[in-house]
Formats: C-alpha cells, structure tokens, sequence
C-alpha cells in the first residue's frame, strides 16, 4: 500500500510537473506569435546570425528593415528559414539563402551602385538591393509573371523601400528574365532567383567589369555559382554551394509546370 501511495503521489505531482512546463511553453509561443511582425522578422535575423548565416552587419541592417511578411503571401511562416510557394509554379527562397546571396554580393551592393534581380517574384529581394544601394543607386527586378509584377510593386510600396519606388530609383519589370534588362546596365550586381541550364551570356554581357553575378546553374544537380567579371572583361567563376531551385525558363514553360 506504500508503495501504491507513492506511485500516486509521483504520478500526480509528475502530471501537475508536466502540466506546468507544457503551459509555460505555450505562453512562450504565445508571446511570440503575439510580438508584432516587425520584431519577429528582426527575431529572424537574429537567429541567421547566431547560426553564422549572416556575418554582416549591413545585411542584418537591410533584412530587418524589410519585413518578409509583406512579401508571403498571406504573411502565413513568413518567418520560417525555408522557401515558400508564392503561386505561378515560383517560390521565395529560403531566408538563409537571400542572406547568403546578400552577403556574396554586399562589396557590388554600395550606395550609387546598379543592381539586377532576375525572377524577382515577390519583390522582397529587389527591396533589400534598393535598401543596399540607396536612392543614388539603382535597383531592377524583372520577373516574367505579370500578376507576380504587380504584386511585388504593391508590396514594395508597403514596405521600407517605398521611397526608392516613388522616386524611381527602384522598379520593377515584367519581362524575360534570362535576356537581362539592358536599359540601365552594366551593373554592379546580378543576382538570379532560377537556376539556368548555363549562365546566359546576355546577363554576361550586362554585368559591368569589377561586377558580381550570383546564379544557380544545372537541371537535376544544382550548384550556386559566382561569376566575377575582371577589369579586361574576362570572367572567373567558383561554386559556392550546392542548391535546389526552379527552373530559370519561359513564363510558358512555368506556368505548364515546366
């Protein structure tokens, strides 16, 4: 009989335990998700600089002053390190990897300087390049779904890039990606969010000497490149990491499902 007693008393006071500790954790999450959006993107970042994602400073800077939620659709995980459908047969990349390419091209993204962002999608990465190189600069998305073009302009203008679209230092673009956009090249920076068979040669072309272009090329297996054009106009080019994107094709080919 003692030992039945003591089987109760630890069985009751284990429940009440384990009952405490699962409502602490819930006020915890509570508390989290009832924290504006603001500081859980800042929260967000945070967390890519404790992993070692992000190194810079100026990138954390730019990630936290542009809220991802504006530019998931419905804001639903827009916090969650992983990429998201945004509809079209397109997604958002992953946050560690906008870190990654921001971070790979932070030097080519300086105040006055021009930058490129093929299959910009929602929009969030352009804004984070409008954000980088101020309204000297200029920033260009060119995404070849016009519904996604429109949407990206509204979530821009939601968001703290808002000035640099009013005033034109930032637009956005609806047209093939893979031929570039001529119109306010060189430029310093290229970032593509598809990965291409082979680096076109027309964005080749379009990246200014001394510029950097970050780009996933393959079909099956994929690989993040770095291509580095030389004062002389020759290029080099390293493998970064290994990566998993959608196709870099025609907007007919996506939307078939490639």
């Amino acid at each position: 009989m003692k030992q039945y007693n003591s089987l109760l008393y630890f069985l009751n006071h284990g429940l009440w335990l384990l009952l405490l500790l699962c409502h602490i954790q819930i006020l915890h999450n509570k508390r989290f998700c009832s924290g504006s959006s603001m500081s859980r993107n800042k929260a967000m970042v945070e967390s890519l600089q404790r992993y070692g994602v992000i190194r810079s400073n100026k990138v954390a800077e730019v990630m936290e002053s542009i809220d991802r939620a504006l530019f998931v659709p419905n804001g639903a995980g827009a916090y969650i390190d992983s990429p998201m459908s945004i509809g079209y047969n397109a997604t958002i990349s992953a946050p560690h990897m906008h870190a990654m390419c921001l971070q790979l091209l932070e030097k080519n993204l300086q105040p006055g300087m021009h930058a490129l962002d093929i299959g910009s999608g929602t929009g969030y990465l352009t804004a984070c390049f409008g954000m980088m190189v101020r309204p000297e600069g200029r920033a260009v998305g060119v995404e070849h779904i016009p519904e996604l073009v429109s949407s990206s302009i509204e979530n821009i203008q939601k968001s703290a890039a808002a000035q640099l679209l009013k005033d034109g230092s930032l637009s956005v673009h609806a047209a093939d990606g893979r031929k570039g956009w001529p119109e306010f090249a060189p430029y310093d920076a290229i970032h593509v969010g598809a990965a291409a068979p082979e680096i076109p040669q027309a964005l080749i072309d379009q990246l200014k000497p001394g510029g950097r272009m970050v780009i996933p090329v393959g079909n099956m297996f994929q690989d993040l490149k770095v291509v580095d054009k030389k004062s002389d106009g020759s290029i080099s080019v390293h493998t970064e990491t290994s990566v998993r994107y959608v196709p870099l094709t025609s907007r007919e080919a996506q939307l078939r499902g490639y």
